[in-house]
């Protein structure tokens, strides 16, 4: 699949990781429902194609079972929590203060 070249992306999540070309909503579609409720409640767009990808993946490892769908939304979690620290070092960088999101303690709203 290629590279999107340009979309209305205006976080830093382009240069922490690569979009996949593709019908998003056809991969959403093909999901496992346990995943596709994962992609549908990320903080952040979770790109359809680049979880379909991942997906694949997860079923080569661990074949098409339970397993495998728990271990890709460990990993979904994983990057949710890398895209917020990224996104809350960038807020203190530019602003020199803590997120207030974090500053409240608050949790990720769903």
């Amino acid at each position: 699949m290629r590279k999107v070249a340009a979309d209305n992306e205006r976080t830093l999540r382009n240069e922490m990781w690569r979009r996949y070309a593709g019908d998003d909503w056809a991969a959403f579609d093909a999901l496992p429902a346990t995943i596709r409720e994962r992609v549908a409640t990320h903080a952040y767009d979770a790109w359809s194609v680049n979880v379909m990808m991942l997906w694949q993946h997860y079923k080569r490892l661990y074949g098409r079972n339970s397993r495998a769908e728990r271990a890709l939304i460990r990993y979904l979690d994983y990057c949710e929590r890398l895209e917020r620290e990224a996104f809350a070092s960038r807020y203190r960088d530019v602003y020199d203060t803590v997120l207030p999101h974090d500053a409240a303690c608050a949790t990720v709203l769903r």
